[in-house]
């Protein structure tokens, strides 16, 4: 493990695999994710290319503020970039991708990947579903009540009550509810209080980067319209579809995607084949926490499951 210290002090804990001298690949997870987390997917694309993963401030090994701002996690990414002295490409996942279409505009990358960041449809009804889910996530944190801010948290991603109740008796709900301050970081670097969850197309618009876009084929249709509008917002954005494919990645096919990305670097060619993985439903998210180092990614905001 290895420690960079950002602009306000706080320690952020981040690994290395793969070949250390290629450009890295900065893994950015999204909501209730440490590194544990992303552990497993780092590994997998690490045997293809150079990777970082790290946690974000409030989450593993790597410290905090006692005031929390999305331009603090953007230092603290930037802070990244400085001590790896190399080009880098971010790629951010759920509402990692969020927090990467912030740094992008400001924090020095060769390119960027976003996959399925889940900003809400520009409408009355979704905004403020979005703001909220924001006031009462506060209220419950303010409250220390982090059971249940985890429990809301899946709720708002569309489990059933009767499968939350279930989860809460999960060997790695502990672990879930020991991040549960953090899914107020989440909340604003989707913007659910300031822009209702929409997609901020003046920041993607200063983005000046060769950007890919993912998407899961299987993905709801809402999630894919999202990827698509995130890429037309992007002034040199690509949107990419991935056959067979949840929100939750596999490395397996993710690895030549972004490989190819990284190498043509957005040229628009076309590019290769992936193989498909059937979407395996509420599984997705049980193999999220089953295991304490992988697969590893939070699902933010699927659709209700009837």
């Amino acid at each position: 493990m290895l420690k960079v210290t950002s602009v306000d002090g706080t320690a952020i804990a981040y690994e290395r695999y793969g070949e250390l001298g290629a450009d890295p690949l900065i893994v950015v997870g999204g909501a209730t994710c440490d590194r544990a987390k992303t552990r497993a997917l780092a590994e997998g694309l690490g045997a293809h290319l150079s990777v970082v993963n790290y946690d974000r401030r409030g989450r593993g090994d790597s410290g905090d503020a006692s005031r929390y701002a999305v331009e603090r996690e953007v230092e603290d990414i930037a802070a990244l970039v400085n001590d790896l002295g190399a080009d880098v490409i971010l790629y951010g996942h759920s509402s990692g991708a969020a927090l990467v279409l912030h740094a992008a505009a400001g924090v020095p990358a060769r390119a960027i990947v976003l996959h399925e960041p889940p900003f809400g449809a520009d409408t009355d009804e979704d905004r403020q579903e979005a703001r909220d889910y924001a006031e009462a996530l506060t209220a419950l944190l303010a409250e220390d009540r982090r059971d249940d801010a985890v429990a809301l948290f899946f709720q708002t991603t569309g489990v059933p009550a009767e499968a939350v109740a279930e989860l809460r008796h999960e060997p790695w709900w502990a672990d879930v509810v020991a991040l549960a301050p953090t899914l107020a970081y989440d909340s604003a670097v989707m913007g659910d209080r300031s822009r209702g969850g929409t997609l901020p197309v003046e920041v993607a618009a200063r983005v000046s980067v060769p950007a890919l876009v993912l998407s899961g084929g299987d993905s709801p249709g809402w999630m894919i319209e999202v990827a698509r509008a995130a890429a037309v917002a992007l002034p040199q954005g690509t949107h990419r579809v991935l056959p067979g494919e949840g929100h939750v990645p596999s490395p397996q096919t993710l690895a030549p995607v972004l490989t190819d990305f990284i190498a043509r670097r957005c040229t628009g060619a076309v590019l290769g084949p992936v193989g498909p993985r059937a979407w395996r439903g509420w599984d997705d998210i049980a193999s999220v926490f089953q295991q304490p180092t992988g697969p590893g990614w939070a699902v933010d905001r699927l659709p209700t499951v009837d």
